[in-house]
């Protein structure tokens, strides 16, 4: 598979680009990063250096690419972090332009726009240009329960939600033009509190897959989980498939974080792990 993928970047530790691109190559496919910032580390600790990229140089960088032929091999477009509201246009035009060379090409948006515990810690403009420009020209969306959520302005999606409030939000999103949503952290009414769950939902069904609660915060979990399950469910044609697989890699990459003593992601530690998943997690069809 030759995936486009546009996001962030970082020279230390692994969010954004700096997340996604490892994963995708351990499991055998090429990676056309392009970035949308240049950051020493990720806003998480409060004080970063480095330059947002303006959109114009985001486009020219795709136009490039397109330029030498790509296009038409490109199997998936996959995108995080924006930087800047006007990156939305950009990516909605490099996804007509991939998808008219490669109309069997998929669209993966990972809508980084915040968390239950942070918030909304993107540039305000930025949130509504995803559901005007970029969620409708989706193929797949990855939120978590926060911003799925904050898209569909249901602020009060919580422990207290059912499953019930959450897949009805998700079927308001899929209603803005996603065929599969993931919503990549479920907290939600009658699970277990030492748990995390992750959902996929497609036309088909509804699936559920369950792991252990660990007590950390990783940024860049949510970046690997999307490339991962744009990987598998391009590879699988599962959404269970894709599901127990990203869950399996994600679950360890934490788990070796987490032992580590460490605060950046320890992917190159848990490779194996992202390479060969156990799928030892049950994924349950919920509708």
């Amino acid at each position: 598979m030759r995936v486009l993928s546009i996001q962030s970047h970082v020279a230390y530790g692994h969010v954004g680009n700096s997340a996604a691109v490892f994963p995708l190559q351990r499991l055998g496919h090429e990676v056309w990063p392009v970035l949308t910032v240049n950051f020493s580390n990720h806003t998480g600790y409060g004080a970063w250096r480095g330059p947002l990229i303006a959109a114009e140089d985001v486009a020219a960088v795709i136009t490039g690419i397109g330029e030498r032929g790509a296009f038409e091999s490109c199997d998936a477009i996959l995108s995080g972090y924006q930087g800047s509201p006007e990156i939305a246009d950009v990516i909605a035009d490099a996804v007509a332009q991939v998808k008219a060379a490669n109309p069997a090409a998929t669209y993966t948006c990972d809508p980084v726009m915040g968390n239950a515990t942070s918030g909304c810690f993107v540039n305000p403009a930025i949130p509504p240009k995803y559901v005007s420009t970029v969620i409708p020209v989706a193929d797949v969306l990855t939120p978590n329960q926060f911003e799925l959520g904050f898209i569909t302005d249901h602020d009060a999606l919580s422990r207290t939600s059912s499953l019930d409030d959450i897949l009805s939000a998700v079927d308001e999103v899929r209603a803005l033009g996603p065929a599969t949503v993931l919503v990549t952290s479920v907290d939600r009414e009658g699970a277990a509190d030492d748990t995390i769950e992750m959902l996929a939902v497609t036309g088909d069904g509804a699936w559920l897959v369950s792991t252990p609660r660990l007590p950390m915060k990783a940024n860049g979990s949510g970046d690997i989980t999307a490339a991962l399950f744009t990987a598998h469910l391009k590879e699988t044609g599962s959404p269970a498939d894709a599901l127990a697989r990203t869950a399996s890699s994600v679950f360890a990459v934490l788990q070796e974080t987490l032992d580590s003593g460490e605060r950046e992601l320890r992917l190159i530690a848990a490779q194996g792990a992202i390479a060969d998943p156990a799928c030892e997690f049950e994924v349950e069809q919920v509708r």
